[in-house]
Order: C-alpha cells, then structure tokens, then sequence
C-alpha cells in the first residue's frame, strides 16, 4: 500500500509521539519496529487521527490511551 504525503506526515507524527511515550533512551530496535508495524497497520485500515495511531502503537506493548503517560512524562521500558 501506498499512502499520500499528507497520511505519511500523520503516521510520521504518531509514531514520533509514540516514542516520545517511552522517553526515548536505549529501547531496543524491535520496540520501535513494532510501533511502526502497528501504526501502519492501522493506516492500512483507514484510521487517519495521530493520537489513535500513536494509541495503536503504543498498544502493541500493552499501553493503551488511559496508560500512556500524560504531557511531560514518559515511559521507560528499559
């Protein structure tokens, strides 16, 4: 699937906010490649809102919306 410049620079902020979630510091190479795989997953199936695909990345580590930490935290998985 191929998607436009304007849903590539949503995915792009998703999964940016979605790292951001997990402070960003020495996560493994996987965490990341699952976050994307579930973000795009969820663009390939229509969703277009950035918060509910960071949600859907984040998801796949078992955070959901209500877990994810609010502005000015983080989550540290390591």
């Amino acid at each position: 699937m191929v998607f436009d410049d304007g849903v590539t620079r949503i995915i792009g902020e998703a999964f940016d906010e979605a790292c951001k979630e997990l402070h960003d510091i020495g996560q493994p190479a996987i965490i990341y490649d699952l976050i994307a795989k579930r973000i795009i997953e969820a663009a390939k199936y229509g969703e277009r809102d950035p918060v509910r695909l960071r949600n859907s990345g984040l998801a796949v580590l078992g955070l959901n919306d209500k877990e994810a930490s609010p502005a000015g935290t983080s989550i540290a998985l390591v």
